[in-house]
């Protein structure tokens, strides 16, 4: 359940507005005027509370589910118990973000400078800014209106910085520019060095990184991410990418649009991208590579070689998803003819 310590909630909200707040229907004879205070997890939910149900699998969780109203896709609508509400949706997963969204709108903003901040004469700060304790805004940095820049954050010589924009503490910013409504949590670190160097037996020579980090707008960057400035050209974060926390991102790096990249993941130096690639956990990308649009990328799979628009990949190195799973068949069976023959 929702700690109120840590979590406030707005509302209440009735079944009517939030029905259409998340674009759904009622379900016939429902009551729009019924009042909900919050949304809860399906096997937590209570009579004034909303949950949500959007796999088959949980069918049964549903129809045991003590909330009082919840958004299901049509076709489980006849697994929910009597006198529970619903609301319609073809896709209930994300009706629910806009749903809790509603309930836990982002903190606002206090603004102003804390006393401890040290923000340099020469850097902008927009209309509405906050600047939290121990924070330092380098000479020349552009702060866009209404951002939040968290507890001891740097923001680097000259950096330019969206507005809305939540940066979290214990950030790093330098050589880079962000755009608007970019969320980054604690402990990210953008546009250091990138892993660039002659190597040679006399001793290996750093190559100057030249470039910069280009964040798009609406990006979520997660906790003790890394993303390296580039060598000469930019290193390129695509508008609306989601990248988990852990993750290395290389020098020249440049991911489309809405990429996804789960944690622990890797792409080395000059790899490119298409629009809504989705990377899985600990995989990682070799460099100098291209992944085409709308690839898909299995956890713990080494991409070594180009990936085709629209490919699903696994394994190492990285093929064809039938190709792996067709592989796993016939070793399973090798092994288990193997231990037939020595039992026999």
């Amino acid at each position: 359940m929702v700690d109120p310590r840590f979590f406030k909630t707005a509302g209440p909200f009735s079944l009517g507005e939030l029905a259409e707040i998340c674009g759904g229907s009622l379900s016939e004879g429902d009551d729009a005027s019924r009042s909900f205070a919050d949304v809860a997890p399906l096997q937590l939910a209570g009579p004034h509370e909303i949950s949500f149900v959007d796999n088959a699998k949980y069918r049964v969780l549903l129809a045991d589910c003590g909330a009082g109203a919840c958004i299901v896709h049509p076709d489980l609508a006849t697994s929910a118990p009597a006198g529970m509400a619903l609301i319609l949706s073809e896709d209930p997963y994300r009706a629910y973000a806009r749903v809790a969204a509603a309930f836990h709108p982002p903190v606002p903003l206090e603004p102003g400078v804390a006393a401890n901040a040290d923000v340099h004469p020469d850097a902008e700060i927009g209309e509405g800014c906050e600047i939290r304790s121990g924070a330092v805004v380098g000479r020349g940095a552009r702060i866009g209106p209404r951002t939040l820049i968290g507890a001891l954050t740097v923001v680097g010589e000259n950096v330019v910085i969206g507005v809305d924009c939540r940066i979290d503490c214990q950030v790093t910013l330098s050589h880079c520019v962000v755009g608007d409504r970019v969320c980054i949590a604690t402990g990210v670190r953008i546009g250091q060095p990138g892993f660039g160097f002659a190597v040679s037996t006399q001793g290996h020579l750093s190559i100057p990184q030249l470039g910069r980090v280009v964040v798009g707008d609406d990006v979520e960057i997660g906790a003790n991410t890394t993303v390296d400035r580039g060598a000469g050209p930019d290193t390129v974060i695509g508008q609306g990418c989601r990248i988990d926390n852990l993750i290395q991102i290389g020098h020249n790096v440049v991911l489309g649009r809405g990429c996804v990249l789960v944690g622990q993941s890797g792409v080395s130096g000059s790899t490119q991208f298409g629009d809504f690639v989705m990377l899985g956990g600990q995989a990682g990308v070799a460099g100098h590579l291209s992944v085409g649009a709308g690839a898909r990328i299995g956890g713990k799979a080494g991409v070594m070689r180009d990936v085709p628009m629209g490919a699903t990949v696994m394994g190492t190195p990285a093929i064809p998803i039938k190709t792996f799973f067709r592989q796993q068949a016939i070793l399973a069976r090798m092994t288990s003819r193997r231990r037939g023959n020595e039992n026999g």
